[in-house]
C-alpha cells in the first residue's frame, strides 16, 4: 500500500511512520521544506503540492498537518496561524488528490474534539452539534474542507481526536516534569471532563479508519473512559509516585493563559467513540492507570 502523510514528522506522524514501516506500507510524507529524500514531496498549506503528479497511484492519504495550539496565549496572529493551517492546508490537499486520474481510495483527516466545545456533563456522541468556541468552529470550517474530497469519490474519515497520551509530547509530555516535581496538581474545579486515548490506540484507530471500508465520517477517537481533570491528576500521581496537592485556581488558569487556558485547561468535554465501537474496534489501553503507565515507561 502506498500512503501520503502530511505532518509526518510529529508526535503522531512519527508513530504513524513506524506503524506503516511494520506493515510494509510505501510511504510518501509531505514536508514544507526541499525534500531530502526520495520519499518527500514538498508541500505547503498555502501554495499545495510542488509535484502533484507524484500522487497519483496513492492508495490512502492521512492528513495530520496544523500550527500546534499550544503556546503562552493565542495572539490574533496565533489563531490566524490555527485555524489557515488546518482550513487552507485541508483545503489544497482535498485539490490535488480530486485532480488526480487514479485518486486515492481513502483520506483519513485529523479533526479534535474541540469541536464540541464546552459541553458540561453531557456525553458526546459523532451526532452531536459544534460548539461555538474558537476551537469548535476552526474545527467545523476544517472538517468542511475535509468532507469535499466525497464529492471526488474519496472515502474520508474525521477523526476527532481527543488528548493523546505519550510522553514525548502533547499533555502529558508537558504534565509529566512538573508532577514528578510534586508540584502537579487540579486545575479549577477539577470536574471538567477530560477526554483522552493512548497513543497506541489513536494509531491503531487510524489503521482501521483506513482498512475498515465502511467507516466514514466524524468518529471520535477517544478512550470510552473519559475521566475528570481530579481523576486524571489523581491517577499520573499515582503513577508517578508523587502528592498531587498543588491545585491551580480557574483565575490563574484566565490570567496566565487567557482564551488558550480557558479552552484547553478548563472546558468540559466528555465524548465517547461511539463509531469506532459499533465497527468493532478493540482498545488496548481503555483505562486510564493502564495507559499512563504504558505512556511513561
Amino acid at each position: 500500500m502506498r500512503v501520503l502523510i502530511t505532518g509526518a514528522t510529529g508526535l503522531i506522524g512519527a508513530a504513524l511512520q513506524k506503524s506503516f514501516g511494520e506493515k510494509g506500507y510505501e510511504m510518501l510524507l509531505a514536508s514544507r521544506d526541499e525534500p531530502k529524500a526520495h520519499n518527500y514531496i514538498q508541500w505547503d498549506a498555502e501554495t499545495g503540492f510542488a509535484e502533484p503528479g507524484r500522487l497519483e497511484g496513492i492508495d490512502a492519504v492521512v492528513h495530520l498537518a496544523g500550527e500546534s495550539v499550544f503556546g503562552l496565549r493565542w495572539t490574533d496572529e496565533k489563531k490566524k496561524a490555527i485555524r489557515d493551517s488546518r482550513v487552507l492546508g485541508t483545503r489544497s490537499v482535498v485539490e490535488a488528490i480530486s485532480n488526480l486520474e487514479d485518486r486515492p481510495k481513502v483520506l483519513v483527516a485529523a479533526s479534535a474534539i474541540g469541536f464540541y466545545g464546552e459541553r458540561g456533563d453531557d456525553e458526546m456522541t459523532e451526532s452531536a452539534a459544534p460548539g461555538d468556541t474558537f476551537l469548535a468552529e476552526v474545527s467545523k470550517a476544517w472538517e468542511s474542507q475535509a468532507r469535499r474530497a466525497e464529492d471526488a469519490g474519496v472515502r474520508t474519515v474525521l477523526l476527532r481526536t481527543g488528548i493523546v497520551l505519550s510522553k514525548d509530547g502533547g499533555a502529558l509530555g508537558t504534565m509529566l516534569t512538573p508532577f514528578k516535581l510534586g508540584v502537579g496538581g487540579v486545575v479549577g474545579s477539577g470536574k471538567q471532563w477530560m477526554s483522552w486515548i493512548s497513543l497506541d490506540d489513536h494509531i491503531a484507530a487510524i489503521n482501521y479508519a483506513i482498512e475498515n471500508e465502511n467507516l466514514r465520517g466524524a468518529v471520535n477517537s477517544t478512550s470510552p473512559q473519559p475521566v475528570t481533570n481530579q481523576e486524571f491528576t489523581k491517577t499520573l500521581g499515582e503513577v508517578v509516585y508523587r502528592p498531587t496537592l498543588i491545585p491551580v485556581p480557574e483565575f490563574v488558569v484566565s490570567m496566565v493563559f487567557g482564551e488558550m487556558g480557558d479552552e484547553l485547561l478548563l472546558t468540559s468535554t466528555k465524548v465517547m467513540p461511539k463509531r469506532l465501537i459499533d465497527a468493532g474496534f478493540e482498545f488496548k489501553y481503555p483505562e486510564l492507570k493502564a495507559a499512563i503507565e504504558h505512556a511513561v515507561k
